[in-house]
């Protein structure tokens, strides 16, 4: 009975490597926003196999050996990616969305033969040290929508940021309610610490990409 009630909490997202490879990524039925696979999560995952970073032919994988940290996970699908593709992954997400990150850990570890995956909590704004020194990189997919995670999303990025960090942030443009104001506030306070710089579509997954949908690479100012 167990087996099934589990099964029907879930239904699957595929998500195919450009070697041939498919994640396969829970979703849950019921369950707050970071419980489902968001375009965005979709558009970076695969902008990490893009040829600037992934390039088997000639020899290119900045993924390989390089600590990893995403942010607000939810289901892990670029952190998985991230991992496949070589790289040394701590996933983050509150309490509630660890069990989740941990299925799908699981159900991809056989993927996973070169890099690693660990999920981890981590509240925004709050302690970590445990993700310390700075990790090489920091993704982060679809994080700027709720008006009170501002402050503690960009107090996290500063205090996991050193000077050889790149944040890589993909966030779909939202024009309604409280969207355009809540993502006004967050590149405001960002640009403070942040130097921003837009990735234009070419540089992008040609099929996974979007008008809407914006990747940005965030170093701290000097």
């Amino acid at each position: 009975m167990a087996s099934n009630a589990n099964a029907s909490e879930y239904f699957v997202r595929e998500i195919e490597n450009n070697d041939g490879c498919t994640l396969k990524v829970k979703q849950c039925y019921v369950g707050d926003v970071g419980c489902v696979v968001w375009d965005a999560a979709i558009v970076l995952a695969k902008y990490l196999e893009t040829k600037q970073f992934y390039d088997p032919p000639s020899g290119v994988n900045v993924w390989s050996g390089r600590r990893v940290v995403e942010l607000g996970a939810g289901t892990g699908v670029v952190g998985l990616m991230a991992a496949t593709l070589g790289a040394q992954v701590i996933v983050t997400d509150l309490e509630e969305l660890q069990k989740l990150l941990k299925v799908n850990i699981k159900d991809n570890q056989a993927l996973v033969s070169r890099g690693s995956i660990t999920a981890k909590v981590l509240k925004w704004g709050g302690d970590v040290s445990e993700f310390l020194p700075p990790p090489r990189y920091v993704l982060m997919a679809d994080c700027i929508y709720y008006e009170q995670s501002i402050v503690p999303l960009v107090e996290s990025l500063k205090l996991l940021s050193g000077p050889e960090t790149c944040i890589i942030c993909c966030y779909e443009k939202r024009t309604e309610g409280v969207n355009p104001e809540v993502e006004r506030k967050f590149f405001e306070l960002l640009q403070q610490t942040f130097i921003c710089e837009k990735i234009p579509s070419d540089k992008q997954d040609p099929e996974f990409s979007s008008p809407d949908i914006h990747i940005l690479h965030i170093c701290k100012k000097c």
